[in-house]
């Protein structure tokens, strides 16, 4: 019996246990046609011929040929179009895909070859759920054009914020892989319809700027072969100041002549190792990396240069709005939530149409609370890409359970009013709202080469839920688990409630017992894990929460703060901009307020405090047992692995409890109501 230890996540393809359905399945599936081959096609038809005959105990027949008997069609054409009809054929976007039941056949139709490799993951998700294909009549289109995995892995193996091993694609400063864990990543991705990856690290050191050269292209371009089988391209990360350290030109001004020539013949060779290069990713002037601030130019003339070179074999430009300047402690009307507002506000309109412009959620830096950045309801005229953060950054490193799908929810569905009501963060990505050419979703990989990929086997519930999302930001975080639960660990009714549940109420959990309020950054510098309530309040970073012996939160209000708020579209601002109507849970990211002020709740800010670090530790307990419940219902291996996390987990929710009831007991001097000890 083959040892199940997550490596294949929620592509496990396990024997279908209803004898009814078993026997449905088999008639629709021993037969398949084929209408049209590809490279593509041929991996979406090996994928389908594995999962049938894992599932359901048969190998199918495989023909180009009609037949008479029930069966599968896959591809495109006529004789498909007949099945799923020519209307609904013709709504379908390029990726899109219909799934139908006609009579005895069931038709899998896409315009392009990709759309028919995801509509087979998905007709593969139907029977691994053991649904009924009997009358099947789903047509799909993906929100969002770019759905996109960041790696931000380094030549030498490490893995920046990475918290499931090493890089699954470099060691030892070479570029370094195993060609069956590549394909089995692409299969993965691709099937949550992943369609874009970037290999390296955003912060583009030394090593890693020679990837755009011919010592590596070689190397990256058999990756892009593997990819590319599987509907994905590939974009690498580059630094701004690349002419200069790898051109060496005496200049890498994005206006001057020479670097414009530099860029376009890179470029070039590029597309000469790889023809479908997707683009690049940068991050300039931020954080001590190079941009054109150093030549007095501004973000558009140097996203436009790059762009200009890429245009013209059809590559795209992602610009990070990842900007703000280092500040002083003690200036409380410089704020870093400003920043990226007010680098990019003012350059609305000024971009070249493949650019696109890549957004955190929040102003600040993946907190565990935060809220969405006012840039995505202020520049009508710019592409735009929402960037989350799969990897647990702030959010417990993989360690501590933290199901994030809740918090991108609230993101996509936040109401930016940028053209009225109604304009959520969905549509302005997407291009939607503003009928932009580009948009997407994309997010910060939480892979490496740990055998079930990401370190904690439930934290793989994130890489899939952001798939999931960045395809159909309309799904529910509800039936985004179930699926991903269902998928991996079987239909049993105990497990599926136990795990959804533990997942839906972590992201919570995790909130309850760390950062209160929304003031964030309570965390140790560096590593960003664990308790340190004042770690970053006397730094260069500008992350603060100005707490004092009677009062705390940041004061971010037109009227007397740093009037961050107003750059918010006049309805979300009226809503923060009052004590009354601010969401309780960022109260303290928009207001500074006394311990003493209560809550829409009825409790008190430091009471809020001190209940909710002791109920989280009480809610992580409860979390372990359940996890120990279903010992006899999951696979050993995976279940020693959670357990060990849980136990670890638990450990760190009662040191933050500790340390940040004793810092604001000592602070205030204001007593638990409820008598529980505090040191």
């Amino acid at each position: 019996m083959e040892i199940e230890n997550g490596y294949k996540c929620w592509l496990r393809y396990k024997n279908v246990e209803d004898q009814s359905v078993l026997s449905s399945y088999k008639s629709f599936c021993r037969n398949i046609t084929v209408t049209k081959t590809s490279d593509i096609i041929n991996y979406a038809l090996d994928e389908l011929i594995d999962g049938i005959s894992s599932m359901c105990s048969i190998i199918p027949t495989v023909t180009d040929e009609f037949v008479e008997e029930a069966g599968l069609v896959i591809g495109t054409g006529s004789k498909i179009i007949d099945i799923v009809g020519k209307e609904a054929f013709e709504s379908l976007d390029e990726e899109g895909y219909m799934i139908k039941t006609f009579k005895s056949k069931i038709a899998i139709a896409g315009k392009s070859d990709l759309g028919i490799l995801y509509g087979v993951f998905h007709f593969l998700r139907i029977l691994q759920s053991e649904k009924s294909i009997t009358n099947l009549d789903i047509t799909e289109n993906p929100q969002n054009k770019i759905r996109m995995i960041d790696h931000w892995d380094n030549l030498d193996g490490t893995i920046e914020r990475g918290y499931a091993g090493n890089s699954i694609f470099y060691k030892d400063n070479k570029v370094s892989f195993d060609q069956i864990r590549i394909k089995d990543y692409a299969r993965l991705l691709s099937s949550i319809g992943i369609n874009a990856i970037s290999l390296n690290n955003v912060n583009v050191h030394e090593n890693e700027m020679k990837l755009i050269t011919k010592t590596y292209l070689s190397d990256i371009a058999k990756i892009a072969d593997i990819f590319r089988n599987y509907g994905i391209k590939i974009f690498l990360s580059v630094n701004f100041a690349s002419p200069t350290y790898i051109g060496k030109l005496l200049t890498s001004d994005p206006l001057d002549f020479s670097v414009k020539d530099w860029w376009k013949e890179k470029v070039r060779e590029i597309y000469e190792y790889i023809p479908d290069f997707g683009g690049f990713l940068v991050k300039a002037d931020s954080e001590y990396t190079s941009g054109p601030f150093a030549y007095g130019r501004t973000h558009a003339d140097g996203a436009n240069t790059i762009a200009q070179a890429l245009g013209q074999f059809g590559g795209l430009l992602i610009w990070r709005a990842f900007v703000y300047k280092m500040q002083d402690w003690r200036d409380r009307k410089t704020d870093r939530a400003k920043a990226a507002y007010e680098f990019f506000k003012p350059l609305d309109g000024k971009f070249l149409d493949n650019v696109i412009l890549q957004i955190k959620n929040g102003p600040m830096d993946f907190q565990v609370r935060e809220p969405v950045s006012p840039l995505f309801g202020a520049m009508e005229s710019t592409n735009q890409m929402l960037e989350l953060q799969i990897t647990q950054e702030y959010t417990g490193h993989q360690i501590d359970l933290c199901y994030l799908v809740p918090q991108w929810k609230e993101v996509f569905d936040f109401d930016t009013y940028a053209a009225g009501r109604g304009s959520k963060v969905s549509d302005v990505v997407s291009g939607k709202t503003f009928k932009r050419p580009y948009g997407g979703v994309a997010g910060v990989s939480n892979v490496g080469d740990d055998p079930n990929w990401t370190g904690h086997s439930l934290a793989q519930s994130n890489l899939y839920g952001f798939g999931r999302l960045a395809w159909n930001p309309n799904l529910s975080s509800e039936d985004i688990t179930n699926e991903w639960v269902k998928l991996t660990f079987g239909k049993d009714p105990v497990v599926v409630k136990t795990i959804s549940e533990m997942l839906l109420s972590s992201w919570r959990i995790y909130e309850s017992y760390t950062s209160p309020l929304g003031v964030g950054w309570m965390v140790n510098p560096g590593v960003h894990y664990g308790p340190n309530v004042d770690g970053y309040e006397y730094s260069k970073w500008g992350t603060y929460h100005y707490a004092d012996h009677e009062s705390i939160g940041v004061d971010r209000t037109k009227a007397t703060g740093t009037d961050f708020i107003s750059q918010y579209r006049p309805d979300v601002a009226e809503i923060y901009e009052s004590l009354e109507k601010c969401p309780d849970e960022l109260l303290l990211f928009f207001h500074h307020v006394p311990y003493t002020h209560r809550l829409k709740s009825g409790k008190t800010v430091i009471q809020h405090i001190y209940d909710s670090h002791f109920d989280g530790v009480e809610k992580v307990i409860e979390m372990k047992e359940k996890w120990i419940g279903l010992k006899d219902h999951v696979d050993q291996i995976i279940f020693d692995e959670v357990l060990e996390r849980f136990e670890l987990q638990l450990k760190n929710a009662i040191e933050w409890c500790d340390e940040i009831n004793t810092y604001f007991f000592r602070k205030s001097g204001i007593k638990d109501r409820l008598g529980r000890k505090i040191n």
